[in-house]
């Protein structure tokens, strides 16, 4: 089991650093990757020193966050510059 998450994790992050070409495209790599943290975590009760639920509703409830001001911040990008490609942004101006 633990081979497995591992492996979910390392592909995402595979696909993460191989292809951002669009924004929607990393924000959907960085959600696969917080949701193999929180199947990670809610496999693992006995080992955590919280009760079992309470962690990984943690992560679930910063995923949910991280995937709506992702979201949002790609809308903002698309109506500003027309598109959502990652290297036309240029992260060092206003």
């Amino acid at each position: 089991m633990i081979f497995l998450l591992i492996t979910m994790f390392a592909i995402v992050f595979m696909g993460l650093s191989f292809h951002r070409t669009h924004l929607l495209s990393a924000l959907l790599c960085l959600e696969g990757m917080m949701l193999t943290i929180y199947i990670a975590l809610s496999l693992w009760p006995s080992q955590l020193t919280l009760s079992p639920l309470t962690l990984p509703l943690i992560v679930l409830t910063m995923s949910a966050c991280e995937a709506g001001l992702g979201l949002s911040l790609m809308i903002a990008t698309a109506r500003s510059h027309g598109n959502d490609n990652l290297k036309t942004l240029n992260l060092l101006q206003c």
